[in-house]
């Protein structure tokens, strides 16, 4: 927490509004809207998952349709195909950026486009706080008329080129400011849209999908997936805060990096052009060139009470997709073979990084 987030918890408790609606969470999304720009419209609610799930129904995926879907992505980021009923295909990455392979991508969608079996929505993840590449991606979403929902839910405060912010692309994206997030509202999650109907359909789904008449009247279903006034005066403080948490990341990065690069440890690549928040920091660990597996370091770091964790394990080995589709070459399979996440909350400090350091060294072959 910075030191701003109770002066408008205490705000929005002497407005009287302790519920999904009031001051607070219509300012929470006018920053966040201001803060990527575009003319972005933003509607808070309760997850990520939350506002995926919306994204997708409106964008009229269904029983049956395909939604094709980074396949290293967090579970979250893919239960709202099952909720709809639809099947996901799964899609490798590209060993340049560790998002989505749009030229498999490519390829794939020109094979469905002539066999009349076109997704009806394409969702890439931004891993690990770097954005996908949203210029590529949008144009082949236009050129096929499929919708394009990006999963942006690690990325807030990543640029892409020119400046253009993470959560800006595609028909609508997905951020999340779950508790593990660089800036949290404890719980909650945003859809960010170009497409003032999609906003507008949003809160109305949100909101238990009540039409408008004195009495409650329903000619759809709906959901409660409005967040909370008191969690947006949460997130209202956290935004002041936004890219001093990134640039804390970045720094974080930068010295597991400078410490541990050495043939065998290969971290997260970062394209040209591209700022990713580094959320967290991922590496690769050779064991044949270091003597020491990815287990090996996360167990002994374990032993003396430091957490990591393994990167995403891909969906398609996931026991519940184990018959769905992939597309690739298995790089995102050789990522969560050899991948590990290191300790990279934005109040570490230095002395408790290099602690990290000191450990893994003293694994590694020299």
């Amino acid at each position: 927490m910075s030191e701003q987030e109770q002066a408008y918890v205490a705000e929005a408790f002497k407005s009287n509004f302790v519920a999904p609606l009031g001051p607070q969470l219509d300012a929470f999304e006018e920053r966040v809207s201001d803060y990527l720009g575009e003319g972005l419209h933003c509607v808070g609610l309760s997850s990520g998952s939350a506002a995926l799930h919306l994204a997708l129904r409106i964008a009229g995926v269904g029983p049956g349709d395909e939604v094709w879907v980074s396949s290293m992505t967090f579970a979250g980021g893919i239960f709202p195909v099952n909720y709809l009923g639809a099947r996901p295909r799964f899609f490798d990455l590209d060993p340049a950026s560790w998002t989505v392979d749009v030229n498999i991508l490519s390829d794939e969608l020109e094979r469905a486009a002539r066999e009349g079996r076109l997704p009806q929505a394409i969702v890439p993840t931004d891993l690990y706080g770097q954005s996908v590449d949203l210029n590529a991606l949008e144009a082949l979403a236009k050129s096929h008329g499929v919708r394009l929902i990006v999963d942006s839910a690690e990325s807030l405060g990543a640029t892409y080129r020119s400046g253009r912010k993470a959560g800006t692309g595609g028909d609508a994206a997905i951020l999340s400011f779950n508790g593990n997030k660089i800036i949290t509202t404890s719980g909650g999650g945003m859809l960010v849209t170009r497409h003032k109907a999609w906003a507008d359909e949003a809160r109305f789904l949100a909101t238990q999908a009540r039409d408008p008449a004195p009495h409650y009247e329903h000619s759809t279903y709906g959901y409660n997936y409005r967040l909370s006034n008191i969690c947006a005066a949460i997130g209202l403080g956290q935004m002041a805060v936004l890219d001093e948490r990134v640039a804390r990341r970045r720094t974080i990065f930068e010295r597991y990096r400078d410490a541990l690069s050495r043939p065998g440890i290969s971290f997260m690549p970062e394209p040209e052009g591209l700022r990713s928040t580094r959320w967290l920091t991922a590496l690769t660990i050779d064991a044949a060139v270091v003597g020491v597996t990815r287990e090996d370091i996360r167990l002994s770091l374990l032993e003396h009470e430091i957490e990591s964790r393994p990167l995403w394990k891909p969906m398609h080995l996931q026991p519940l997709y184990a018959d769905a589709p992939y597309h690739g070459l298995g790089v995102d399979e050789r990522l969560f073979e050899r991948g590990l996440c290191l300790p990279s909350g934005s109040d570490m400090t230095d002395d408790q990084q290099d602690e990290v350091i000191e450990r893994i060294l003293k694994l590694v072959v020299a």
